[in-house]
């Protein structure tokens, strides 16, 4: 007598009429639905039929991350009395079951994609990868963490069929091969990622991301290279790069007439006195420059098609420098054709600091948002000014308060209604002529992180007086005891009587 569960699977493999519909569909489309599926869910559907068998054998989209990924324990639950298996020989059984796989496959079918992460030696590794090169694999990607230093696998250079490589080491690292040898290959590859990358025998990269290196390359991405120093990127048809954890780095140059989007983060040596970066990309749309060290010297070349540039810095005591501060304003001056700005905190301090060469920087005369993260205290209202007298079109304005709670910011009170009595309000009323054109186009003011501070309302106060375009103004503050609650709604409906120039001007409390 056929169970509930059989009856199912029958009728769903065969229907009212005992037709096989699913076994009938293309390969294509049924290796598609499949990849939706498990690794190992996937192998045991071989067990079907010769038809599914044969579709096991030559299903073309490894995946092998699912089954108990790095760092990740097992969730399989034993019975108290059944002895528990090493770490290591899970790892060997994961490593065995991949093995066999790429091994029983069909020799006529491609492999197009194999993902795996495993703790492995490097011959286990070398070797997986040389057969899945063999199968003429389109896409590597994987995660290892080994005993010692490996090498990068040689065979990847030559494969003419690989078209995205992405090497990751979560320990402890691993060496490229002498630059000649690199040089070499690499003819067909469109993507390359590599994490943990040990450099110190050869810490200047200058002639291998060339165009006759990488012809193909359009998105690379390294993280973690130790030993780093000079970095040289060429490639002519590269669109997308990442540069991340390059701590040690000195010198950057970034070329190229399709460079669309680039990313550099918690890089450079802050403590070089001889750092520089250079980069020329008329093609580029989106920068984010974050958490780097300041270089010495920063030229930023025909960025003719910026459109969204996020800028932070990591700034240490002796960046006070007349220099350091030229450096931070030539690299602004060459996103001046931005649309959409973000400046960290650390950013903005630069910008106050009395050593900044505020004519040096170019005005941002296509810039339309303007994202400002700060502490808005009486050393950062400078900077701010200067911003603003730099930003002539800006039609939207969003300050996220960075609230440092050591430093003591007085509190608004209903005496500083009626007349700019504060030094923070008599600075801002100094600067109305100055600020013309930025109060005739500004429609739209977002502040995160209000907290009815004398700076926070002077300034809303100002904007509200001043803004002729202003349409509508948000103040998100968050939550508060009972007392202050109190305190907030009196400085509300203080604020809502604050004179507009604009009629059309509406505030929000959030």
């Amino acid at each position: 007598m056929e169970t509930r569960s059989a009856k199912r699977k029958k009728f769903w493999f065969e229907g009212e009429n005992g037709i096989d519909r699913i076994s009938d569909l293309p390969d294509v489309v049924l290796h598609h639905i499949l990849f939706h599926l498990p690794i190992k869910t996937i192998a045991q559907t071989s067990v079907l039929s010769k038809r599914w068998r044969s579709l096991w054998s030559s299903f073309p989209d490894l995946d092998f991350t699912s089954i108990n990924p790095i760092g990740v324990p097992s969730t399989n639950i034993k019975p108290s009395n059944e002895k528990r298996s090493s770490p290591h020989s899970l790892s060997a059984k994961r490593m065995d079951f991949i093995s066999q796989v790429l091994a029983l496959r069909d020799k006529h079918s491609d492999l197009r994609i194999l993902r795996f992460r495993a703790p492995l030696s490097f011959s286990s590794l070398n070797g997986l990868i040389r057969r899945a090169i063999r199968q003429n694999v389109q896409e590597l990607d994987v995660e290892v963490a080994t005993d010692d230093y490996f090498n990068f696998p040689r065979s990847v250079i030559t494969s003419e069929s690989l078209r995205i490589f992405k090497l990751r080491s979560r320990y402890p690292g691993f060496r490229l091969p002498p630059q000649p040898v690199m040089k070499g290959g690499f003819g067909s590859l469109h993507a390359l990622s590599l994490s943990l990358v040990i450099l110190y025998s050869q810490p200047s990269l200058l002639d291998l991301f060339t165009d006759s290196s990488f012809p193909r390359l359009k998105k690379l991405n390294l993280d973690a290279c130790f030993g780093l120093k000079h970095l040289k990127v060429s490639c002519l048809v590269l669109e997308d790069l990442t540069l991340e954890n390059c701590f040690q780095l000195n010198a950057l140059d970034v070329s190229g007439a399709k460079l669309k989007r680039l990313r550099v983060a918690s890089c450079f040596d802050a403590y070089c006195d001889k750092s520089w970066v250079q980069i020329n990309a008329p093609s580029l749309r989106i920068m984010d420059w974050e958490y780097n060290a300041i270089t010495e010297n920063s030229s930023l070349e025909n960025l003719i098609s910026v459109h969204e540039a996020s800028i932070g810095f990591f700034v240490l005591h002796e960046d006070g420098s007349i220099a350091k501060h030229q450096s931070v304003s030539d690299l602004l001056s060459g996103l001046s054709r931005a649309h959409c700005l973000t400046l960290e905190s650390k950013c903005v301090e630069m910008l106050s600091s009395k050593n900044y060469i505020a004519n040096l920087m170019h005005p941002f005369s296509n810039l339309k948002s303007l994202e400002l993260q700060t502490g808005l205290n009486k050393h950062n209202v400078p900077g701010l000014a200067y911003l603003f007298k730099s930003s002539p079109t800006l039609h939207t304005l969003i300050l996220k308060i960075v609230n440092d709670y050591k430093i003591e910011r007085r509190k608004w009170n209903k005496d500083m209604w009626d007349m700019p009595t504060s030094e923070e309000e008599q600075f801002w009323e100094s600067q109305t002529h100055t600020l013309k054109s930025f109060l005739n186009h500004l429609s739209v003011v977002k502040i995160h992180g209000f907290l009815e501070c004398e700076n926070d309302v002077s300034l809303a106060k100002f904007l509200l007086k001043h803004g002729k375009a202003l349409q509508e103004m948000t103040l998100f503050s968050g939550h508060c005891n009972y007392r202050d609650s109190l305190r907030r709604q009196k400085i509300r409906s203080q604020m809502m009587g604050f004179s507009r120039a604009s009629s059309n001007a509406k505030i929000a409390f959030l």
